[in-house]
């Protein structure tokens, strides 16, 4: 099944796959919904905003290739939308959620999906997601493929190919950027949990302190 998304189709098809997974209270979507998702600030990469003008075109074109339709719930008079991924590939879990986060967030690094799938699926390791991306990039087409390492980073990038083949000219420098504030997460997180660390054994001491002034003073 040869697929040639746009920017916007794939946003739109990965925000139907997530609240499918994350919110199915809510799911199907509704075109407002839809747009709301689409243009969500978290767990998006470009941040976009859509019109529902733009959503809706996205919408015909994946319905035409059957992989959107629209639904009619009986106790709503809103049309609303869900994804086909499943019928047009026949996805397991884990692979949905690869594809999901590659749709929604662009080239990642194993360590980015493990730690950004917990919501979809929970992966063991590193080397789980390492058989996900597998199993993904040995289908016929291939779905992912493995970019390039750019100059001055350790790690390989992963991306769907639902939009044909990925450019691999990419500057290396929004991707330093990408592991830098990565990295000043990691250091306040560490930061934090000494901090918390330090007061606990504080609050230990303190109470020593006190328990054997207590025991001092039975022999005054």
């Amino acid at each position: 099944m040869n697929i040639v998304l746009s920017e916007v189709e794939c946003r739109l098809l990965g925000s139907l796959v997530e609240k499918e997974v994350t919110t199915p209270e809510y799911y199907p979507l509704s075109l407002n919904a839809l747009v709301n998702a689409c243009n969500q600030k978290s767990n998006r990469d470009p941040v976009m905003n859509l019109d529902e003008a733009a959503v809706r075109d996205a919408l015909d074109s994946l319905e035409t290739q059957s992989l959107v339709r629209s639904v009619s719930p009986a106790d709503s008079r809103v049309t609303k939308y869900e994804h086909r991924l499943q019928e047009a590939f026949n996805f397991y879990r884990h692979e949905t959620a690869i594809l999901c986060l590659l749709l929604l967030r662009g080239p990642q690094t194993l360590g980015e999906l493990r730690t950004r799938s917990d919501r979809m699926h929970s992966f063991d390791d590193l080397s789980a997601v390492q058989s996900s991306l597998q199993h993904l990039m040995k289908r016929e087409p291939p779905l992912v493929q493995a970019l390039p390492r750019q100059p001055g980073t350790k790690e390989t990038r992963y991306a769907h190919l639902l939009s044909g083949q990925v450019a691999v000219g990419e500057p290396a420098a929004k991707h330093k950027e990408e592991l830098g504030d990565e990295r000043n997460s990691l250091d306040h997180e560490r930061l934090r949990k000494l901090e918390e660390e330090t007061a606990a054994l504080r609050n230990e001491i303190a109470d020593l302190k006190q328990q054997f002034a207590l025991f001092r003073k039975q022999f005054e």
